[in-house]
């Protein structure tokens, strides 16, 4: 009888021994579990993504918690499995918000770029009208100057035409006062003669 009673308490004592281990061990998973989803809760970047998620994995482990030895095994496994889906889930929203924050920039990046070119095929523009509306006034200047030189000369050629008009009459005066002249010297030396020879004759 004494052996019976020593063997029942040995026996308590060993489950009481077994399930404080098993209690310790599911403190163990459940602060582990917590203390991962707290660090990914709390860290400055990470902790921003993946609510949802973080919300169910802390469910999971409040169910774990409270599990007893039969469900523990699926219940642990749901909480590490939510936990891991948490921290991936906000890596990969953090990664895309990172790819589309890139995307932006490179798309502001092309629009400053677009924006330069466009700026600088105007001032290109803007030259090229300024240079060719300079290249019209040269040409118009040279024109009017051409047009000018060219009623410069005619009227030059209006003039020496007039001139030598001018002095071809003045020649035909001149030939005419040369005859006239040469006429009165012959009709002053026949005068002249005449007389001599009226003088000559009138002498005794």
């Amino acid at each position: 009888m004494k052996r019976l009673a020593i063997a029942l308490t040995a026996g308590m004592i060993a489950l009481g021994i077994a399930g404080t281990a098993q209690a310790h061990r599911d403190d163990i998973d459940v602060s582990r579990l917590t203390g991962n989803l707290n660090q990914l809760s709390s860290d400055p970047v990470l902790g921003n993504y993946a609510q949802a998620e973080q919300s169910l994995a802390r469910n999971a482990i409040a169910q774990l918690a409270q599990a007893d030895s039969h469900d523990r095994p699926h219940a642990l496994y749901m909480a590490e499995r939510l936990v891991d889906t948490a921290r991936a889930s906000a890596q990969l929203q953090d990664a895309q918000m990172k790819l589309a924050q890139l995307d932006r920039e490179h798309d502001q990046i092309q629009l400053e770029n677009t924006r330069r070119e466009a700026e600088t095929a105007q001032r290109e523009l803007e030259r090229q009208r300024l240079l060719n509306q300079m290249a019209q006034e040269e040409a118009r200047r040279l024109q009017e100057q051409g047009e000018a030189y060219s009623m410069a000369a005619q009227q030059a050629q209006a003039e020496a035409a007039k001139a030598k008009k001018l002095a071809e009459a003045q020649s035909r005066v001149a030939r005419s006062a040369k005859r006239e002249a040469d006429l009165a010297a012959k009709a002053a030396k026949a005068m002249r003669a005449q007389m001599q020879q009226q003088d000559a004759g009138g002498k005794p």
